[in-house]
């Protein structure tokens, strides 16, 4: 188990991380959501050590990751966002060399980069010098680092960013295989990554936690709302107020075109399923805009996202 608790990082009068507490219990998948500078790498450059914290508290399996830190990081895992690879080495060079360093010796130390390798899918690529890898078998190599002490918890920043879509699905494949036998916790500004690997998720903005469930419940808590797309031609600086002041309107969105003769793009989520479009005709009727397209759709857990993550700013 993995306990966070009022966890606050401050850089002069900067707050990159404010009172953040949640749990992570042992055997799930954890996503940690927010949008890019919510404060995702610096909560988890604290939860492994790397970066001490101006207030609160890191607990793994109990034992604190600053008090007691040779205890709570052999239980820990971690490939950053720039996985610590050494090109010149290979692939199996590499793996002990990381082994030795978390104190493994021996046979102990051999059977571990077979299994890391196995698990990993490496096999075929164990006597191969890294830099000659793809970035996709790079980053397999740094999650079999991260596994080869066999550590309870597994922290993965940012694992398929800059990836192509066929390596993406080889490694959620490799996460889903990983959280069998390991907590895992994977931090990404992209929802639909988190949703299709994790059993809960975590979303952060501004270094704040505005949400903690699983997919299904966060999608649950928006499914009784509707979504209003609609696109309008001037009014830029009326129509964010009108259209907020409508009943049952609980979120106002706005995209702006660079050409506005092309319209900006505004997002409502209304509450109960309301339809306000007519309302919206109404108001905006008698104004010097033009309503230009106008759609009613389900909200996507994506507009749960975009919803949680404007409210906190």
């Amino acid at each position: 188990m993995v306990e966070v608790k009022n966890l606050t990082k401050k850089y002069g009068s900067f707050t990159a991380v404010e009172d953040l507490t949640f749990t992570v219990e042992n055997g799930c998948i954890y996503g940690l959501l927010g949008p890019n500078g919510a404060g995702k790498s610096t909560t988890m450059n604290i939860m492994t050590g790397c970066l001490a914290s101006s207030d609160g508290q890191v607990l793994i399996d109990g034992k604190d990751i600053f008090e007691d830190e040779t205890e709570a990081k052999k239980k820990i895992g971690y490939l950053p966002e720039i996985p610590p690879l050494y090109p010149d080495m290979t692939v199996t060079e590499y793996l002990r060399f990381v082994g030795r360093a978390k104190g493994l010796k021996g046979e102990e130390l051999k059977n571990a980069a077979e299994t890391a390798c196995e698990k990993t899918g490496l096999n075929e690529k164990k006597q191969s010098l890294i830099k000659n890898l793809s970035k996709g078998f790079k980053q397999r190599v740094g999650i079999a680092q991260a596994i080869i002490a066999k550590p309870d918890v597994v922290i993965l920043d940012e694992p398929t960013v800059g990836l192509d879509p066929i390596q993406i699905t080889e490694i959620r494949d490799l996460i889903r295989e990983l959280g069998k036998e390991h907590t895992v916790i994977i931090s990404s500004h992209i929802l639909s990554e988190i949703s299709t690997m994790c059993d809960h998720i975590l979303i952060i903005s501004r270094g704040k936690l505005v949400a903690s469930d699983t997919p299904d419940a966060l999608y649950e808590k928006f499914a009784s709302k509707s979504k209003l797309d609609i696109v309008i031609k001037g009014g830029r600086d009326t129509v964010p107020k009108i259209l907020s002041s409508i009943p049952h309107v609980k979120s106002v969105t706005v995209t702006k075109n660079s050409d506005e003769n092309e319209g900006d793009k505004y997002v409502l989520l209304t509450e109960n399923g309301e339809d306000v479009r007519e309302k919206v005709f109404s108001l905006l009727k008698d104004t010097d805009c033009s309503v230009l397209e106008m759609k009613l759709v389900t909200p996507t857990l994506e507009d749960v996202f975009i919803t949680l993550t404007s409210e906190a700013k």
